[in-house]
């Protein structure tokens, strides 16, 4: 080789070598691989203890399951809990605390309707994206008023329509109400009123307890004494667990029908005998293994259900709900990310605004107008038997 093609090949070499470093240092910033943060305020003390731990045993599976997949590419989701104590005063000190954290990207709050509305403020004033798992209206509408606020939770709505369709199916005319005395309960006597409505079907009496009441009986007994055809039992699961045992105490020989909240245990355990062939409105993932996984979305929700089961020993309802929540968050922060794969609350915020998800809990829609994702047709109608829930029919 000549002298000059040898030296000609080496200044090549250097330019190019030359170019790359200053690539390196001075072209594009490094891609930012810093983990995506959850906060979660739950209620893992406290009247709601049951469901607040049921959360946070799916807020981890889903995390570990998510950080193990690989599909978050370099990055890591960070889950940071806190205990509320089932106190809202509490909650909105956590909230406050997660919001002034500028490494946490989103936060889920459990299924207390009035920690959720409580924190709305402090949430809009801090713009920081938050899903409650909380079912009442007034978590998430007024839209415009809620721009950073989103629910995963069955709308009270839904599950009076789909109450309602199964009793006129049933050809039951004549009903009880038990219904939690707050946002939730009385929205969802609301909503079942204007569906009866609609048809023949006649409340005859309704009673409102307080989420802390323990002692059922005597409201339970002022409504079956009207000897209804059915009693619908509108309340959180402890609850409606209580108010079944007391409606067997009192001889009533009616149909129960639970509200999509009172959902809760696979395994109806000592309430078994209460429960049996009472109806449930839910989701179809608390039975999926009574569902042949026809496509991706069910085979999902089949595997949830066993990862959940296998890692807890039992099966909880509204685990889905909890699980779904980080997957949105965890799509959204992956979508909105710049250049630099940096995520921001606003970017994270507006993208969550219009997700899509075929979820563990079914079909989430979120759009401008309709913060709460959850669709109608994710609701079934479930039948204890044998000390455990199972698909209807």
């Amino acid at each position: 080789m000549s002298p000059i093609r040898s030296a000609t090949i080496v200044a090549l070499a250097s330019a190019v070598l030359a170019a790359t470093l200053t690539g390196c240092s001075f072209g594009a910033a490094e891609k930012d691989s810093s983990p995506i943060t959850i906060a979660a305020d739950l209620e893992l003390s406290g009247a709601a203890a049951p469901v607040g731990k049921a959360y946070q045993r799916a807020l981890e599976l889903k995390v570990d399951q998510l950080n193990a997949s690989g599909a978050l590419g370099d990055r890591k989701i960070k889950l940071v809990v806190k205990d509320n104590r089932s106190d809202a005063a509490e909650s909105l000190r956590n909230i406050g605390d997660f919001s002034n954290d500028a490494t946490v990207n989103a936060i889920i709050m459990g299924g207390c309707n009035q920690c959720a509305v409580d924190a709305v403020r402090t949430i809009n004033e801090r713009k920081i994206p938050t899903i409650a798992l909380a079912p009442s209206g007034a978590v998430a509408n007024p839209v415009p008023e809620r721009r950073y606020v989103f629910k995963l939770a069955p709308n009270a709505a839904d599950s009076a329509a789909a109450l309602t369709a199964e009793l006129r199916r049933r050809g039951i005319t004549e009903v009880g109400v038990l219904h939690s005395d707050d946002d939730y309960g009385r929205e969802g006597l609301t909503a079942l009123d204007a569906e009866f409505g609609k048809t023949t079907i006649k409340r005859v009496r309704a009673e409102a307890v307080r989420t802390t009441d323990t002692e059922l009986a005597a409201p339970v007994r002022r409504l079956t004494n009207r000897d209804p055809a059915a009693l619908i039992i509108w309340t959180p699961p402890e609850q409606a667990t209580l108010a079944a045992t007391a409606a067997d105490q009192s001889g009533y020989g009616g149909s129960l029908f639970f509200d999509a909240a009172a959902a809760g245990d696979l395994f109806l355990g000592g309430s078994g005998r209460a429960t049996e062939r009472a109806t449930l409105i839910f989701t179809q993932t608390m039975v999926i293994d009574d569902v042949i996984a026809t496509t991706p979305a069910k085979a999902a929700r089949r595997q949830w259900f066993q990862d959940y089961t296998a890692r807890f020993g039992g099966y909880n309802g509204l685990s889905s709900f909890a699980a779904d929540a980080v997957q949105l968050i965890a799509d959204s922060a992956l979508r909105s990310g710049g250049s630099d794969g940096r995520v921001d609350r606003d970017g994270l915020r507006d993208v969550l605004e219009t997700s899509q998800l075929d979820g563990l809990s079914g079909p989430i829609r979120m759009t401008p107008d309709n913060h709460s994702g959850l669709m109608p047709q994710a609701l079934t109608t479930l039948v204890a038997r044998g000390g455990r829930w199972r698909l209807a029919g």
